[in-house]
């Protein structure tokens, strides 16, 4: 359910200031609800289908702008989370 309200919020983007959707859905959402479901969540398929399903929401375009290799601010925790 954290999932598809995460999906609901990212909708908003384009409507709403864009760092007010990255604040709730990213800041609020994912890296206080979402990732901590993760972090516990057993590592194998199931978790690798949870995490392309965060990656597949997000808009593409807050991507554009950054350097090879960075991520935005409010993703570093979920992209640590990734490596391990």
């Amino acid at each position: 359910s954290f999932l598809q309200l995460l999906s609901n919020v990212v909708l908003w983007d384009g409507i709403v200031q864009e760092d007010t959707v990255r604040d709730l859905g990213l800041s609020k959402l994912l890296n206080r609800y979402l990732l901590l479901k993760l972090l516990n969540t057993p590592p194998g398929p199931d978790n690798i289908e949870k995490c392309n399903k965060v990656v597949a929401c997000l808009p593409e375009r807050w991507f554009q702008d950054l350097k090879s290799g960075s991520t935005l601010p409010e993703l570093v925790n979920f992209c640590q989370h990734l490596l391990r």
